[in-house]
């Protein structure tokens, strides 16, 4: 199966640095609908089967141009939703942001009994969006699109991609509806293709929104 993992559009926590991650969430700021109504050309070559979007605004926002474009319905899912912040909720200072980026790593590399203070822990977020991915692997299709958050997509990618490891996904950025493509499937394991539109092992340049996309440094 080929899987696009889409970033949600800009918000305006993104816009204010802040982590915020509770449902449902805000909507799109005007940058965060351009982008959403340019992905329909942006993903043209692509044959999507199927359109999953998390149970957040943000995402089923960015997924609706995509779903109109394509006559596909939107599969809302909790699964995908964005990694809980817990008790960083709503913060925006830096200390916060590298805290909650540095616990989902940590998920990522194998310690997944840790816990985001107040939050989840990684045994529950991947498994969360583990499920996700086996639904629609199960389903048939070919290629299955699924509309989800910035730190929940490089945590899971980093944890479950055979060629992508911790360093990577922490030092590389993903931009509001930046894509990271890959191939596989659960029982046989999982390759990136790309990253936010650059072939894995190269660096995806572009402005952050929010520190879910942002390179993680220190």
């Amino acid at each position: 199966m080929r899987l696009l993992l889409i970033r949600h559009g800009q918000t305006p926590s993104n816009v204010k640095f802040l982590l915020d991650t509770a449902v449902p969430g805000p909507g799109l700021t005007e940058l965060g609908e351009r982008q959403a109504a340019m992905l329909p050309e942006a993903l043209a070559d692509e044959e999507i089967d199927a359109l999953y979007a998390s149970t957040l605004t943000r995402a089923q926002l960015t997924a609706a141009p995509l779903a109109g474009a394509r006559g596909l319905g939107v599969r809302v899912r909790d699964g995908i939703r964005e990694v809980a912040a817990g008790d960083l909720e709503m913060r925006g200072d830096p200390e916060a942001a590298h805290a909650y980026m540095t616990t989902l790593f940590a998920w990522a590399a194998g310690d997944t009994e840790l816990r985001m203070p107040g939050g989840e822990n990684g045994v529950e977020a991947l498994g969360r969006f583990d499920a996700v991915v086996a639904e629609a692997a199960g389903s048939g299709a070919g290629t299955v699109a699924m509309v989800s958050h910035g730190a929940a997509i490089r945590m899971w990618a980093a944890a479950r991609a055979d060629n992508v490891d911790v360093p990577f996904a922490a030092e590389h950025r993903l931009d509001n509806t930046g894509v990271v493509v890959l191939e596989g499937s659960p029982a046989d394991g999982w390759k990136a293709v790309s990253w936010a539109g650059a072939v894995v092992v190269t660096t995806a340049p572009g402005t952050g929104g929010g520190p879910t996309g942002e390179a993680l440094h220190g």
